[in-house]
């Protein structure tokens, strides 16, 4: 085998490996008994432009045996079967525009005659084939992993090299006539590949063959090692949750462990040198994905743990809106990311009713970024409280199983269907059908529910507005709740009375003031004469809150000090009055001012004095 270009010694040690498990295979296929079926063309394409491997390949079989046959077997080696994440079959029919394709079943085959680990898969034809003819069929396998980095570590600044590893030879357990395969590549940067004469390679394509008339279980390895610096999206888990609103809507939940499958970067990553030149300096990483939601979609959304990523950008369109995510940084090889995307689609376009009065959910299956492998699928159906016998129909195979959930408004919980699946591919993202029976009279329950609820909890309202929940009134806690009342009450009358005697005495301040500026002696006079009828009544009031306050068990702790406080405000009101008439009276006698200021100097230090005092007290009391 002839090697293009310069491979590394560690690859050459792998290579040597692959040979030594391949030499067994074709040690044990001579024993393998022929077959009546013959491989007229075999036409292989594989396009590896995108790090998921999809290998198209078209066979011609045709029957050269007595008896007629129902089926063709497929071979894959034991390290295709570990990647293999979609096998798809299809019979051609007619030509040029009249070519029909009519699917076919593909099962794993219960035959033992492969050899050497290899696995069979069996394609059931459409119609039996008997002797001489022949059929056209195209078989699509989709591979997962299969192209690895190479180097597995690289710099910021490297491009990213990766090896694909299959055999020049179409491995089957038939005999083959002419057989051809051709490599598509995504660049034209093939640094080295496996040489099988004839080999072929123009620009960004690898032809190998074509090859006749070879054996069954045929195999000739080779290796294409080239730069592909396509997005190795991996998503390791995604949690997909689904839960029918019979109110009209549908919600879609998608939670997303997102990897780089690709080369992991090595030494410091610069943020600087990435945005100043992302092709050069990032050039194997991706920073955004696409996602292409359902027709219809509304209330899309795009957060993280931290919170709303504002990096994102929807185009509502109603038949094929797109969100467009940027990760909080670009990823490279190596790196993870964790998020959520979430939307609604209105209930109308997805639920239907079958003939035998079972409702369906129609809903695609997998996630709506495109080349993206999921390792992990998870997809959870949430049906209505009330529905009954669910069940999903899947056109592959997919664990199932059920569990409740509870939500909002719930009583008995809700039926939630779980599918499950491995290696999960774009085409796996078909539609899928999850059916159970729901009576339209419980939609009633969340409504008779709330509406019973706010009865009963203004009927305890009303109750509770009505009820006398009172201590019994000879009970010494309500006598002494009486007497804390009456006593509150005293305190507040005090206080406005004594706040009306302080006003009578800044009356009397001021009418001295205006004596003393305009002459006026009647109208102090005046002033005089109402602030006795008022000092009057405030005292009778006085008395008869002392009266109660004394009389009170519950006020011993503040009786003395109100006492205090009305002796002396009592004692400041006299010296006030007393003041007032001599200035009054002098006023009278025409006496100069000197003689004035004598007469009342003694009074005035005394009322300084009192005023202190009465805003101690006064404050005391307002404190207990």
């Amino acid at each position: 085998m002839a090697i293009r270009g310069v491979i590394p010694s560690n690859l050459k040690r792998s290579t040597v490996f692959v040979f030594v498990g391949l030499l067994t295979i074709l040690q044990l296929c001579l024993a393998a008994p022929s077959s009546e079926l013959v491989l007229l063309k075999v036409d292989r394409r594989i396009d590896l432009t995108s790090h998921i491997v999809r290998v198209v390949t078209s066979l011609k079989v045709e029957n050269t045996g007595l008896g007629t046959t129902s089926e063709v077997l497929l071979a894959f080696p034991p390290d295709q079967i570990e990647n293999l994440a979609y096998l798809k079959a299809a019979a051609l029919e007619g030509k040029g525009k009249n070519k029909v394709s009519i699917p076919l079943k593909v099962s794993p085959s219960q035959s033992e005659d492969a050899p050497g680990g290899i696995v069979l898969f069996s394609i059931s034809l459409a119609r039996a084939l008997k002797k001489g003819e022949s059929v056209t069929i195209e078989v699509l396998s989709v591979l997962t992993h299969s192209v690895k980095p190479f180097p597995e570590e690289i710099s910021q600044a490297q491009t990213q090299l990766v090896l694909y590893r299959d055999s020049a030879y179409f491995l089957s357990p038939y005999l083959v006539k002419v057989q051809t395969a051709t490599i598509k590549t995504p660049s034209p940067r093939i640094e080295s590949y496996s040489k099988v004469d004839p080999t072929k390679l123009v620009d960004t394509e690898l032809k190998y063959g074509p090859y006749e008339n070879l054996a069954a279980f045929s195999f000739s390895p080779f290796i294409v090692h080239f730069e592909d610096n396509q997005p190795f999206a991996v998503v390791k888990e995604l949690v997909r949750e689904i839960e029918i609103s019979h109110w009209g809507n549908v919600q879609i939940t998608e939670n997303y462990h997102l990897f780089h499958g690709g080369a992991r970067i090595k030494g410091g990553f610069s943020r600087i040198e990435y945005q100043a030149r992302p092709n050069a300096r990032g050039a194997s990483s991706f920073k955004s994905l696409v996602a292409r939601l359902p027709p219809r979609a509304h209330s899309v959304y795009y957060r993280d743990e931290i919170g709303n990523i504002s990096t994102s950008h929807f185009r509502a369109d109603s038949r094929k809106p797109e969100l467009e995510i940027e990760p909080r940084y670009p990823m490279f090889g190596g790196w993870q990311a964790t998020f959520t995307i979430g939307y609604g689609l209105p209930l109308q376009d997805f639920l239907f009713q079958a003939a035998d009065g079972r409702r369906y959910l129609n809903i695609s299956f997998a996630s709506s970024f495109n080349d993206v492998v999921i390792d992990k699928l998870i997809v959870k159906v949430a049906l209505p409280e009330g529905s009954k016998d669910p069940y999903a129909s899947v056109p592959f195979s997919a664990d199932q199983h059920r569990e409740i959930k509870y939500s909002y408004l719930d009583t008995i919980g809700r039926n939630v269907v779980v599918l499950s699946k491995k290696n999960v591919v774009p085409e796996h993202n078909v539609f899928f059908q999850v059916y159970y029976k729901f009576s339209t009279i419980s939609m009633l329950a969340e409504p008779l529910m709330l509406v019973t609820g706010f009865f009963c909890f203004f009927l305890a309202c009303i109750l509770y507005s009505h009820a006398d929940f009172s201590i019994s009134k000879s009970s010494v806690s309500y006598l002494a709740k009486l007497q804390r009342e009456e006593v509150q009450d005293a305190i507040q009358r005090l206080q406005n009375v004594m706040n009306l005697r302080l006003t009578v005495s800044e009356k009397l301040e001021t009418s001295l003031r205006d004596l003393a500026r305009t002459g006026d002696v009647q109208a102090c006079k005046a002033v005089r004469k109402a602030a006795d009828a008022t000092l009057k009544d405030t005292a009778k009031e006085l008395k008869s809150i002392l009266d109660i306050l004394q009389s009170s068990p519950q006020a011993s702790h503040i009786l003395p000090k109100v006492e205090e406080l009305v002796h002396k405000e009592k004692e400041k009101q006299d010296k006030l009055l007393l003041k007032h008439t001599v200035v009054v009276d002098s006023y009278d006698k025409k006496l100069p001012s000197k003689e004035i200021d004598s007469r009342i100097a003694s009074h005035e230090q005394k009322l300084i004095v009192l005023k202190q005092e009465v805003d101690e007290l006064l404050q005391a009391v307002d404190e207990i």
